[in-house]
């Protein structure tokens, strides 16, 4: 009967890995992020920059350049996307990538912050499912009239 018992530990501790690594393998992962409109046209966040709501967002990973997986979604009130990514993507490359304003006066991508790269797998020692990418923005058409003197603070800021 002892033998017995300590064949089931045995085999109940080869099997925790097993059984651990499929209930994760289920959980989707979250992407987070938000879109804002650079009103300086300035190339990054100013305090005048404004969120977006409703503008399109798209994640795309990719394997030698060919497409694995694709999902989009949209902002809210708060210009934030929150969006569910199924499975673990491995060695994907993956991006966050803008798609399409919702204002039509803040609606080109500004290059270099127009997508952001997401790590979407588990064997990378993070343990959250959710991943934060970095801000994306649109440009403003033209720059509000207070933008010189935003940007003047941010300067005397630097010195």
């Amino acid at each position: 009967m002892q033998k017995m018992a300590k064949l089931f530990v045995l085999l109940a501790l080869l099997m925790l890995p097993a059984i651990a690594s499929a209930h994760f393998a289920g959980n989707p992962f979250l992407v987070t992020g938000i879109v804002y409109c650079d009103t300086c046209r300035c190339g990054y966040e100013t305090y005048a920059s404004k969120v977006l709501a409703g503008a399109a967002v798209i994640i795309q990973c990719k394997k030698n350049d060919k497409l694995t997986y694709q999902i989009e979604g949209v902002t809210d009130s708060t210009g934030s996307y929150n969006i569910l990514v199924h499975g673990d993507r491995g060695d994907d490359v993956c991006d966050a990538m803008l798609v399409k304003s919702s204002d039509p006066e803040c609606a080109t991508p500004n290059r270099g912050r127009d997508r952001a790269r997401v790590i979407l797998t588990r064997n990378n020692g993070m343990t959250s499912d959710t991943r934060f990418a970095n801000a994306m923005g649109f440009l403003k058409n033209e720059p509000l009239a207070s933008c010189p003197q935003i940007l003047q603070k941010y300067q005397e800021a630097e010195d």
